[in-house]
């Protein structure tokens, strides 16, 4: 049968959340629901943080839309209660979900299945400085990149190149995380790219030229000081090989519907995979439909593709 409009019948779009990411949400949440609307989806908006629960047990709804990110949005938390509600929603499901949402754990599935990632450490909020120098010395050569560990947007994140790499400065980074857990990884120095994934099926590749290779919060949703080359300027070859990589990492995590990955290339011509994003942003200066438009599938087009994947566990 011919997905339309009609087949979604009632569709929630889960938006704002509780999460560091509730600005960026809300951004994709109104881009997603005015393409919904004007492809004449029946939508509601629910946001968790100010509209209550039964909202969405008593709504009817047939299929959801998450456009969440970050904690209790893109973690499994909503995955796990829409489930119960018996709504079929966007992408991945509750384990995937909650393993993509631990980068060290995504790391180390990716790494058992053969799928380069950077080396580095998950260190707890009160690691001691003795652990801190052996950090430096395992993995500081080049540089080292703290992020917490479950967080996206590039939100919290410190880079320290090779110079910069001190005891003090390192535990300035970690105590900046308040107490969290974060990810500590060697700093790989080289071009940036990111890889969506729909329906399992990879993208064209998008090379991310930012300000000084620092590709941050400010610069993804505030400024055009980014280029984006779409698709990147890389041989057939490799693009084939990085897409082929991105579609096996999002097997191995058993994820489904839609994500997108992010890749460095090294100064040797490997390639490490970052994370990967379950829930990817639908802002204007988001990278899935961009990536969508270089097939010919435009902004509403995805919204819809998207929405027709939805399922439960």
């Amino acid at each position: 049968m011919t997905m339309t409009t009609q087949n979604f019948g009632r569709v929630v779009l889960l938006k704002g959340g509780v999460s560091s990411e509730r600005e960026v949400s809300l951004m994709s949440g109104a881009g997603v629901e005015a393409a919904l609307r004007g492809a004449g989806v029946d939508v509601t908006v629910f946001d968790p943080q100010t509209d209550p629960l039964s909202k969405l047990v008593e709504g009817k709804f047939d299929r959801a839309f998450i456009s969440l990110h970050g904690k209790q949005g893109e973690d499994g938390v909503i995955q796990g209660l829409l489930n119960y509600l018996g709504i079929p929603y966007t992408g991945p499901g509750v384990t995937a979900s909650a393993v993509a949402m631990n980068k060290e754990l995504t790391k180390a599935l990716w790494r058992d299945a053969g799928i380069p990632v950077p080396e580095g450490r998950r260190l707890a909020g009160n690691v001691t400085d003795a652990e801190l120098e052996q950090l430096i010395r395992d993995f500081g050569a080049d540089g080292l990149v703290v992020k917490p560990a479950k967080d996206g947007s590039s939100i919290g994140v410190t880079k320290l190149q090779k110079d910069d790499v001190t005891l003090a400065a390192l535990r300035a980074a970690v105590d900046a995380a308040g107490g969290e857990d974060v990810l500590v990884e060697a700093y790989v120095h080289g071009r940036e790219f990111t890889v969506a994934v729909v329906a399992g099926e990879a993208l064209p590749v998008i090379e991310i030229i930012a300000p000084e290779g620092d590709y941050d919060f400010q610069n993804k949703y505030y400024t055009d000081d980014v280029r984006y080359e779409c698709p990147a300027a890389i041989a057939d070859d490799r693009s084939a090989e990085l897409r082929a990589l991105c579609e096996k990492a999002f097997a191995v995590l058993g994820c489904r519907g839609w994500s997108r990955i992010d890749v460095l290339e090294k100064p040797d011509g490997g390639f490490v995979l970052l994370e990967i994003n379950t829930s990817p942003g639908m802002t204007p200066h988001s990278l899935v439909p961009m990536a969508a438009r270089a097939v010919g599938l435009d902004y509403a087009a995805l919204c819809l593709k998207v929405l027709g994947l939805a399922a439960t566990d």
